[in-house]
Parts: structure tokens; sequence; C-alpha cells
């Protein structure tokens, strides 16, 4: 393994990688689909806060319980997640198959979880086991106009 492939780990990987750094871990989760703007800035926003950033990234089962959509994910799971590792404000990234990262976080135990503003704060998953444990939450403002979801109705309305 080379480059971005390294970055992508294990829930147990994760969390011995976790246990090796120095300073605070920001975690942030997703889909990630169809990569645009609106992921680019909340990643990017998210490596600020921190040392290091993972990113938890649903399995293709996994989006399929979110019901996004009849033909959701368009990317396979492997693709996706090789494509946010292979971004630079990314450190490692572990496809979960949980219908929400709960238990990633619970077991990395990041210093600060980040979402979109999208999420009202009693709407993110582990932001209470975060903050209780001292970390922080951090809501980024989305891009106006990128979604995936119209993304995907644009690509239908054109075909």
């Amino acid at each position: 393994m080379s480059g971005s492939a390294e970055r992508l780990r294990t829930r147990d990987g994760a969390v011995r990688w976790r246990r090796s750094l120095s300073g605070p871990l920001v975690f942030t989760n997703g889909v990630f689909d169809l990569l645009h703007l609106g992921h680019i800035e909340l990643l990017e926003a998210a490596r600020r806060e921190g040392d290091a950033l993972l990113v938890g990234v649903n399995t293709d089962a996994s989006v399929r319980r979110l019901d996004k959509g009849p033909d959701r994910p368009i990317v396979a799971e492997e693709s996706r997640a090789r494509v946010i590792a292979a971004l630079a404000a990314v450190d490692c990234v572990v496809l979960f198959d949980e219908p929400t990262p709960l238990s990633l976080i619970e077991a990395l135990e990041p210093d600060v979880l980040v979402k979109g503003a999208d999420y009202s704060l009693d709407r993110i998953v582990g932001a209470a086991e975060v903050e209780r444990r001292g970390g922080r939450v951090v809501r980024i403002p989305l891009v106006s106009g990128c979604s995936t979801t119209a993304m995907v109705e644009r690509l239908r309305a054109t075909a």
C-alpha cells in the first residue's frame, strides 16, 4: 500500500492509530457519494479544528438503510473511501456499517466532532458523548447549492 490507501483503516486499526496521536483528533462522517465543493469545504474546515482528521464513511449497505434513494449510493464504498483518503485534509478513513457512527465515535474518542450546520446540535450523533468527555462539537456552514441529492436530481432531469 502507498499513498491514500495507507489512510484507509479498519475500526481496530483506526483505534490503534488514534492512540498514537499526541494532539487533538477531529471526527466527521458522511456518505460522500459524489464529491463536491461542499464536501471539500467541510473537510478542510474540520481539519483546521485539530491535529488530525478521521472521516467515517458509510458503507453501501448503510447508505441504502439511510433511504437516500433507490439508486444510491452511486459510487461504491471502497471508491468513496479512497477518494476521501486522497484529500490533503484527511488523515484517516474508516468505513462503518451501522446506521449511525456512534459506536465508532465511542471507540475513537475524538476531541472534536464536526458536522454541517444543517444539523442542529441535538441531532448530531455522538455530540453528547464528545462533550461529556470535555470535547467540542463544531457545526460548519454549508456551501449554498452544493448537495449530492441536488446533483443527482439535475442529472436525472437531463437524462
